[in-house]
Protein backbone atom coordinates (compact mmCIF):
# COMPACT_ATOMS: atom_id res chain seq x y z
CA UNK A 1 0.00 0.00 0.00
CA UNK A 2 2.00 3.23 -1.30
CA UNK A 3 0.81 6.64 -2.11
CA UNK A 4 -0.07 7.56 -6.01
CA UNK A 5 1.63 10.87 -7.48
CA UNK A 6 -0.86 13.05 -8.82
CA UNK A 7 -0.61 14.67 -12.26
CA UNK A 8 -0.22 18.17 -10.26
CA UNK A 9 2.70 16.56 -7.97
CA UNK A 10 0.90 16.28 -4.93
CA UNK A 11 0.78 12.69 -2.99
CA UNK A 12 -2.27 11.20 -2.71
CA UNK A 13 -3.04 9.35 0.22
CA UNK A 14 -2.50 5.71 0.55
CA UNK A 15 -5.64 3.51 0.21
CA UNK A 16 -5.85 -0.15 1.00
CA UNK A 17 -5.81 -2.77 -2.05
CA UNK A 18 -7.99 -5.85 -1.61
CA UNK A 19 -7.58 -8.96 -3.65
CA UNK A 20 -10.78 -10.64 -5.22
CA UNK A 21 -10.69 -13.52 -2.60
CA UNK A 22 -11.11 -10.84 0.34
CA UNK A 23 -13.16 -8.37 -1.95
CA UNK A 24 -15.48 -11.79 -2.42
CA UNK A 25 -15.77 -12.03 1.40
CA UNK A 26 -16.42 -8.32 2.02
CA UNK A 27 -19.38 -8.33 -0.52
CA UNK A 28 -20.68 -11.41 0.75
CA UNK A 29 -20.72 -9.93 4.55
CA UNK A 30 -22.76 -7.67 3.04
CA UNK A 31 -21.01 -5.17 5.24
CA UNK A 32 -19.48 -3.21 2.76
CA UNK A 33 -21.19 -1.29 -0.63
CA UNK A 34 -19.77 -1.21 -3.86
CA UNK A 35 -18.76 1.90 -5.85
CA UNK A 36 -18.46 0.86 -9.45
CA UNK A 37 -16.22 3.54 -11.24
CA UNK A 38 -16.67 2.81 -14.92
CA UNK A 39 -18.35 4.73 -17.26
CA UNK A 40 -22.07 4.16 -17.70
CA UNK A 41 -22.11 2.24 -20.79
CA UNK A 42 -19.49 -0.42 -19.27
CA UNK A 43 -21.65 -0.80 -16.17
CA UNK A 44 -25.02 -1.61 -18.11
CA UNK A 45 -22.72 -4.27 -19.94
CA UNK A 46 -22.38 -6.26 -16.52
CA UNK A 47 -21.87 -5.49 -12.47
CA UNK A 48 -21.39 -6.98 -9.25
CA UNK A 49 -25.28 -7.43 -8.03
CA UNK A 50 -26.40 -3.90 -5.65
CA UNK A 51 -23.46 -1.79 -7.19
CA UNK A 52 -23.89 1.85 -7.20
CA UNK A 53 -22.17 3.48 -10.56
CA UNK A 54 -20.76 6.54 -10.07
CA UNK A 55 -18.28 6.87 -12.98
CA UNK A 56 -14.63 8.73 -12.11
CA UNK A 57 -14.43 9.48 -16.01
CA UNK A 58 -16.99 11.00 -18.29
CA UNK A 59 -17.11 10.20 -21.86
CA UNK A 60 -16.39 13.73 -23.69
CA UNK A 61 -16.30 12.19 -27.55
CA UNK A 62 -15.88 9.07 -29.34
CA UNK A 63 -12.15 8.79 -28.39
CA UNK A 64 -11.75 10.66 -25.34
CA UNK A 65 -13.09 10.98 -21.32
CA UNK A 66 -12.39 13.13 -18.92
CA UNK A 67 -12.40 13.13 -14.79
CA UNK A 68 -15.79 13.68 -13.42
CA UNK A 69 -15.44 16.45 -11.39
CA UNK A 70 -18.42 15.90 -9.56
CA UNK A 71 -17.74 12.40 -8.54
CA UNK A 72 -17.06 12.87 -4.97
CA UNK A 73 -19.79 14.72 -4.26
CA UNK A 74 -22.09 12.22 -6.48
CA UNK A 75 -20.55 9.32 -3.53
CA UNK A 76 -21.55 11.15 -1.09
CA UNK A 77 -24.83 11.92 -2.21
CA UNK A 78 -25.56 7.86 -2.00
CA UNK A 79 -22.86 6.99 0.80
CA UNK A 80 -21.88 8.68 4.31
CA UNK A 81 -18.41 8.93 4.74
CA UNK A 82 -17.98 6.47 8.11
CA UNK A 83 -19.86 3.58 4.98
CA UNK A 84 -17.58 0.56 4.20
CA UNK A 85 -16.73 0.89 0.44
CA UNK A 86 -15.22 -1.57 -2.08
CA UNK A 87 -14.28 0.70 -4.88
CA UNK A 88 -14.07 -1.12 -8.55
CA UNK A 89 -13.39 -0.40 -12.23
CA UNK A 90 -12.36 -2.72 -15.18
CA UNK A 91 -8.70 -3.65 -14.22
CA UNK A 92 -8.04 -1.65 -11.12
CA UNK A 93 -6.35 1.63 -12.07
CA UNK A 94 -9.47 4.08 -11.84
CA UNK A 95 -10.58 2.61 -8.96
CA UNK A 96 -6.87 3.78 -6.82
CA UNK A 97 -7.49 6.96 -7.82
CA UNK A 98 -11.24 7.21 -7.34
CA UNK A 99 -10.99 5.41 -3.65
CA UNK A 100 -7.41 7.80 -3.01
CA UNK A 101 -10.10 10.78 -4.09
CA UNK A 102 -12.53 9.45 -1.15
CA UNK A 103 -10.25 8.93 1.31
CA UNK A 104 -8.94 12.24 1.11
CA UNK A 105 -12.42 13.50 1.14
CA UNK A 106 -12.82 12.24 4.62
CA UNK A 107 -14.38 8.46 3.57
CA UNK A 108 -13.05 6.65 6.45
CA UNK A 109 -13.52 2.86 5.24
CA UNK A 110 -12.73 2.59 1.75
CA UNK A 111 -10.82 -0.14 -0.11
CA UNK A 112 -10.03 -0.53 -3.79
CA UNK A 113 -10.55 -3.72 -5.38
CA UNK A 114 -6.80 -4.70 -7.24
CA UNK A 115 -7.52 -5.71 -10.40
CA UNK A 116 -10.90 -4.62 -10.62
CA UNK A 117 -14.16 -5.84 -12.27
CA UNK A 118 -12.13 -8.16 -14.63
CA UNK A 119 -10.50 -10.05 -11.65
CA UNK A 120 -13.57 -10.88 -10.26
CA UNK A 121 -15.45 -12.57 -13.18
CA UNK A 122 -12.17 -14.97 -13.26
CA UNK A 123 -12.35 -15.59 -9.79
CA UNK A 124 -13.74 -18.86 -8.35
CA UNK A 125 -15.44 -17.21 -4.92
CA UNK A 126 -16.92 -14.59 -6.91
CA UNK A 127 -20.76 -15.67 -7.25
CA UNK A 128 -22.97 -13.72 -9.75
CA UNK A 129 -26.23 -14.57 -11.85
CA UNK A 130 -25.55 -16.81 -14.89
CA UNK A 131 -27.25 -14.45 -17.35
CA UNK A 132 -24.64 -11.91 -15.57
CA UNK A 133 -21.77 -14.09 -16.49
CA UNK A 134 -22.88 -14.53 -20.15
CA UNK A 135 -23.67 -11.51 -21.24
CA UNK A 136 -20.27 -10.35 -19.77
CA UNK A 137 -18.29 -13.42 -21.46
CA UNK A 138 -19.52 -11.86 -24.99
CA UNK A 139 -18.75 -8.23 -24.11
CA UNK A 140 -15.32 -9.10 -23.38
CA UNK A 141 -14.30 -11.31 -26.71
CA UNK A 142 -15.38 -8.24 -28.19
CA UNK A 143 -14.30 -5.39 -26.44
CA UNK A 144 -9.99 -4.33 -26.21
CA UNK A 145 -8.56 -2.87 -23.08
CA UNK A 146 -9.84 0.05 -21.82
CA UNK A 147 -7.89 1.17 -18.48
Amino acid sequence: MGSLGSSDGEKRLAVESVNTEAACALLASEQYGYVDVRMWEDFDRGHVAGARNVPYYLSVNPHGKERNLDFVDQVAALHSKQDRLLVGCRSGVRSRLAAADLVAAGFTKVKNLEGGYLSLLKSVSYQQPAALANLHYFSLCFEGSQE
